[in-house]
């Protein structure tokens, strides 16, 4: 046979090559991708032919995928993120006791010194002081004088958190030192600010309260010491710590930080310092042994933003509900058009196409859409961390440092992927069920087809109510319970008060010079049109941890065991200061300006302290022993004073004249008018201008804006929590609304029979309103005991209000209920309208 006829014959009987290649396609290719493509394209053109329900969608993810991925970035960065700091997860805080109270917690020199010498468990052990002023260096020499904050550390600190400075160095040991040459670490924030980020600053000379200092270094901008110690406030430079034995006489000044070495756990270390702790203190004598040492080791994670756990899952908490009621509202959008595309399921079904394919193709739909909103949710996200992230006045650590990062991109795509398959499962599964005969003979006259799917609606609906139920009651309590912080007496009145720190610095170096520096200070201040009061004090209420001292007192006729004697919150004043911030004088008199180094010592104390020392007896006369040899006498009783937080209780406190101590550097002016301080502020700065140019005025503080900063935690997790609960609330009314609407489309010809035969609009109207009420009691009484146990679960969260408040569920369930009525009443009133004639010849 020839090649040419059997080459003809060959082909005739296998075939041609592109019948083979259209054979084998399949096979070649990726048949699944393939579909899944075909599938996407499919649901990007079903979401344009319905742009309406695809934009709300899209818009209700968005809104609940914002709000998850923000509050996932919070969490992230106060607990899940290691600081920043290197190795960060070995590093522990060490603290004095199991005060709370950061003053507390503080420690001597030689307790810093021995421990760093006998410990085995801890590899490094450092320090800083949190007595330290906002505002209390002056520097001059440098453009126009300026008041810095400036934060004092020991040696080996930066080295201990793994922070390495920018440019230069830290500081060595023999430069903390009393008596040596002064030298600075400027923050990164300060170098750029104050120097234009000066590539030569390092060895410069700056004036600093009059005497020279040299910048040895600056740390980078990774390092933000505020934000993560001491948020709200500002560090714009380090100075060295005095590690000497002199400084022990100013009693327990350094808060701890150890690292632990590796393998050690914190357990170990801690019996360890235990052990230690006891061997110091067994061999010391008894006047040194006053500020005892008591380590009390916990990571230093916990300590930073330990507290704000509770509140933080809380709103996690919130958010799993409110992204459950978002999915549960678009199942039931997503069901309305299923049941409109279920012809279309049907057709598709009896031309061969298989259930699994089409719940593939309505999941890819949801996922879609989930997706789309999910990037929509990204950009809210990234604005809304932004936001937070300038907020001043914040309370809460590291909060400048949140940011949408490669853990919150993972956790909105992880929320889109199954946002989109929860509330895209039901109604992907309802519409591909198998019955394209029963679909397929729905030609809508007469007609009431749907009921038997109505009650996967319904009970969407029903989880909405319940849901949003939680949401509310659980901003209720939040609210409450805030509105009761911001009730308590704080034993001071803050209308119209401002305060500044002021320090006379190397410019009136004796006592007598900078009391008469405050004198000529207050003088010019009273003299201002609109100023009621002016007086001094060494430290705010509600301020920063400067001048936080606790000390011993006790009366002067008792004598004290060992560990027996109270303690009390010291301040120093003037006479000027109690009337200024108007503190209740209870008995006996008030500081006047002969209260001074020449007359009597006098003190005044607080009921607390009254109460603990003479219970039930008159305090006024008797003698009290503090700090140094003589006797204080008291000469009047005084108020409490919130002075570390408005939820915290009155604490023992003692006042002491301004003009019988010289223990004090800087003091705070506390300026009461009858103006507001936004008035008077520029008067005041131009006065003391006046009296001294070389003295920088610092910023002004209202006493309002240190309650609102003790408070801005709480605020800040109610206004999230109330946010919440108000979308969920729009979308469980938007849910009602949704189904109410189908309900009546569904029933149209049902209701035109109805009306033809009789029956009047008003009773339609009672008949769909009671349907809505239906739905809403169902959804109350599931949840109420979701709300009450949800509640106790955030007790803790609380204050002044019991988690089972019954004015707060009773609020609830009325505002709900409510709502229901007038989402149902839209529907309802359309009733009315309808024409019955219409109504019965519809296709």
């Amino acid at each position: 046979m020839p090649p040419d006829e059997a080459r003809r014959l060959a082909l005739v009987r296998l075939g041609g090559l592109q019948q083979t290649r259209e054979l084998h396609r399949e096979s070649r290719g990726l048949p699944l991708l393939e579909t899944v493509l075909r599938d996407l394209r499919y649901a990007l053109r079903t979401m344009r032919r319905d742009a309406a329900l695809t934009t709300f969608a899209i818009l209700i993810v968005g809104l609940g995928v914002g709000a998850s991925s923000t509050v996932f970035s919070v969490l992230d960065t106060l607990l899940l993120r290691p600081l920043p700091f290197s190795d960060a997860g070995r590093l522990v805080w060490i603290a004095n006791g199991e005060s709370a109270n950061l003053s507390a917690q503080t420690v001597q020199v030689d307790n810093l010194q021995d421990l760093q010498a006998q410990t085995q468990s801890l590899s490094d052990v450092a320090a800083y002081s949190p007595f330290y002023g906002a505002g209390d260096l002056q520097l001059t020499g440098v453009g126009e004088p300026e008041r810095l904050t400036g934060v004092p550390v020991t040696e080996d600190f930066f080295r201990l958190l793994g922070v390495r400075p920018r440019m230069g160095r830290s500081f060595t040991a023999e430069e903390c030192r009393w008596n040596v040459a002064k030298t600075v670490v400027l923050s990164h924030a300060l170098w750029k600010r104050r120097f234009a980020t000066d590539p030569h600053v390092v060895g410069r000379a700056i004036t600093l309260d009059g005497a020279p200092a040299t910048i040895v270094g600056v740390l980078p901008s990774t390092f933000d010491f505020a934000a993560t110690f001491a948020p709200g406030t500002r560090a714009d430079l380090f100075v060295p710590f005095p590690l000497s034995p002199e400084t022990n006489r100013r009693g327990n000044t350094l808060a701890l930080i150890g690292r632990l070495k590796p393998g050690v756990d914190l357990r170990t270390a801690q019996a360890e310092a235990a052990l230690i702790a006891e061997r110091l203190m067994a061999g010391r004598s008894k006047d040194s042994r006053r500020n005892g040492f008591q380590p009390r080791l916990s990571m230093l994670r916990d300590h930073i933003s330990g507290r704000f756990r509770y509140a933080l899952l809380v709103l996690a908490g919130s958010v799993g509900f409110l992204m459950l009621l978002v999915c549960a509202n678009l199942s039931n959008l997503l069901l309305a058009r299923a049941s409109a595309r279920r012809k279309e399921m049907a057709i598709r079904t009896a031309l061969g196409a298989g259930r699994g394919h089409l719940i593939r193709q309505l999941l890819i739909e949801s996922v879609v859409l989930s997706c789309c909103g999910a990037v929509l949710g990204l950009i809210l996200a990234v604005a809304g961390t932004s936001l937070i992230a300038q907020v001043e006045g914040t309370s809460i650590p590291l909060l400048q440092a949140i940011r949408v990062d490669a853990a919150a991109l993972s956790f909105t795509a992880a929320m889109a992927g199954l946002t989109g398959l929860l509330f895209g499962l039901a109604p992907a599964l309802q519409a591909s069920a198998p019955a394209p005969q029963s679909a397929l003979k729905e030609t809508g006259r007469g007609a009431t087809g749907g009921r038997e799917r109505g009650w996967l609606r319904d009970s969407l609906v029903v989880c909405e109510v319940a849901l949003a139920c939680v949401l509310l009651t659980g901003a209720g309590l939040l609210v409450r319970s805030f509105v009761r912080v911001l009730d308590v007496e704080l034993g001071f009145e803050t209308n119209n008060v401002l305060a500044l720190r002021i320090d006379p610095g190397r410019a009136y170096e004796t006592y007598q010079r900078k009391l008469n520096y405050f004198d000529g200070v207050l003088e010019r201040v009273r003299s201002l049109p609109g100023v009621e009061q002016v007086g001094l004090t060494d430290a705010l209420p509600l301020g920063d941890n400067y001048g936080w001292r606790l000390w011993g007192v006790g009366d002067a006729a008792r004598t004290y065991q060992m560990g027996e004697r109270p303690t009390a919150l010291v301040r120093i004043v003037d006479d000027g200061y109690l009337p200024a911030m108007k503190i209740a004088l209870r008995s006996g008199r008030a500081f006047t300006a002969s209260d001074n180094s020449s007359s009597e010592q006098v003190i005044l104390i607080n009921e607390m302290l009254a109460r603990t020392l003479w219970p039930g007896q008159d305090p006024v006369g008797r003698q009290v022993r503090t700090l140094g040899p003589n006797p204080w006498r008291v000469i009047g009783v005084v108020g409490g004073v919130r002075y570390f937080g408005l939820e915290t209780e009155f604490a023992s406190e003692m006042y002491l004249p301004i003009r019988q101590t010289g223990d004090f550097s800087s003091v705070d002016l506390v300026v009461r008018g009858s103006r507001s301080p936004a008035e008077l502020a520029p008067e005041v700065r131009r006065a003391l201008r006046a009296f001294d140019p070389r003295m920088p005025a610092a910023e002004f503080r209202t006493m309002q804006q240190l309650v609102d900063h003790s408070v801005f935690s709480r605020r800040f997790v109610v206004l999230l929590l109330v946010g919440f609960a108000v979308f969920g609330l729009v979308l469980a009314s938007l849910g009602i609304y949704g189904v109410i609407s189908y309900s009546i489309s569904q029933r149209r010809q049902e209701i035109g029979i109805r009306m033809a035969l009789g029956a009047s609009a008003g009773n339609l109207q009672l008949s769909i309103l009671w349907q809505t009420v239906r739905l809403a009691l169902v959804g109350l009484a599931m949840g109420v005991p979701l709300s009450w146990a949800a509640a106790r679960t955030m007790r803790g969260l609380l204050f002044g209000v019991p988690f089972a408040d019954p004015l707060t569920f009773g609020a609830v369930l009325v505002l709900l209920a409510a709502v229901a009525a007038l989402a149902g009443y839209g529907p309802a009133r359309r009733v009315s309208r309808l024409d019955p004639s219409c109504a019965l010849r519809s296709e």
